[in-house]
């Protein structure tokens, strides 16, 4: 259920609307909005909570108590009804700028990482991203460089100043990547791995959740759920495509998703264009697309040389075609009267 306050209520019986929550036995979550606060607290309808229903019905500065119907609780715009906005680095991410992350999809070596990411930020991109720990589907696949890769990551951040998200597999790293990288990703193959889901929440960097491959957007959200739950509301969720029984292209994009995420939930919605087609000629069509259905952001496989990439090189733009697509967003953006 989430606890509505009355606007303008003093510090002090807003506390005292928390103590009455606690000492009911309740974990609850506050959401001190621009123009409310609201005040979540999960579980099921049962005789304590409705015992805890009449406590604040009866209480001084509560408005108004809603149940939340869905089970994602945390991540609904219920509780949040205005649109998550927070800055990475000096790029802010759910405002009205189309933020646009792009790079290769692993980081192979020194030249092609900075020569990529040096092509994108004169392109206009935002954010660099590079796979330094890859899940592959062969374990005879390149499986990144880990510790060296990440190094030279970090210098491609050094060069570019744009700042550097790279995926997360294991929750060893979580810790040491919080540290050097500024987005942590949660891969499809990972959405519901519960137990790195909620070490990622118990940091504070932002985190990008990929939606699994299988997973309906109820589950897509309950997985958010697991990471705010834990104190980190930083989550932005990204489509990637889902299996259908389509084989034409690699996945299939659920462009419905996007409008649908951001009616039900107030966190950013960003769009795998490349994952979700597998082929480059698709990746600008289906990205524009995805931007018209409302996506907050965009993030998009480039290579210096795709031909010989190492990983995914099939959905890789090279730089030239990269700047192409930036172009025609900035003429996008004028129709969406977006910045």
């Amino acid at each position: 259920m989430i606890v509505i306050i009355e606007q303008g209520i003093e510090q002090g019986r807003l506390d005292h609307i928390a103590q009455i929550i606690r000492e009911a036995g309740f974990q609850y979550y506050m959401n001190p909005g621009i123009d409310q606060t609201i005040i979540a607290v999960p579980g099921n309808l049962d005789e304590e909570k409705e015992h805890l229903i009449f406590l604040l019905e009866n209480t001084s500065g509560v408005e108004k108590i809603e149940l939340i119907s869905e089970p994602f609780k945390l991540s609904s715009r219920k509780y949040h009804p205005e649109n998550l906005v927070f800055n990475v680095g000096q790029v802010p991410i759910g405002s009205s700028k189309i933020v646009v992350i792009a790079g290769p999809c692993s980081v192979e070596n020194r030249s092609q990482t900075i020569e990529t990411a040096v092509a994108i930020k004169e392109a206009g991109a935002d954010i660099l991203r590079g796979g330094v720990f890859k899940p592959r589907s062969s374990p005879h696949s390149f499986q990144g460089l880990g510790q060296a890769g990440l190094e030279i990551l970090e210098e491609a951040r050094s060069v570019t100043g744009m700042p550097i998200i790279t995926e997360v597999l294991d929750i060893n790293d979580v810790e040491m990547l919080s540290q050097r990288v500024d987005i942590i990703q949660i891969g499809a193959r990972n959405m519901q791995n519960f137990s790195l889901l909620n070490k990622v929440g118990e940091t504070k960097i932002p985190v990008m959740l990929k939606r699994g491959a299988g997973a309906r957007l109820e589950e897509f959200l309950m997985a958010a759920e697991y990471i705010i739950a834990r104190g980190n509301d930083k989550v932005i969720l990204c489509e990637r495509g889902i299996t259908t029984f389509e084989v034409m292209s690699r996945y299939t994009t659920d462009i419905n998703a996007i409008p649908l995420l951001k009616q039900k939930s107030y966190l950013p919605v960003f769009l795998d264009p490349s994952h979700a087609t597998g082929d480059w000629p698709l990746v600008g069509p289906i990205a524009k697309a995805g931007l018209v259905a409302g996506a907050d952001g965009l993030i998009v496989e480039v290579h210096n040389n795709p031909s010989e990439a190492m990983s995914d090189g099939k959905q890789s733009l090279k730089p030239y075609r990269f700047a192409q697509l930036m172009a025609e967003i900035q003429r996008l953006k004028k129709f969406l009267e977006r910045d």
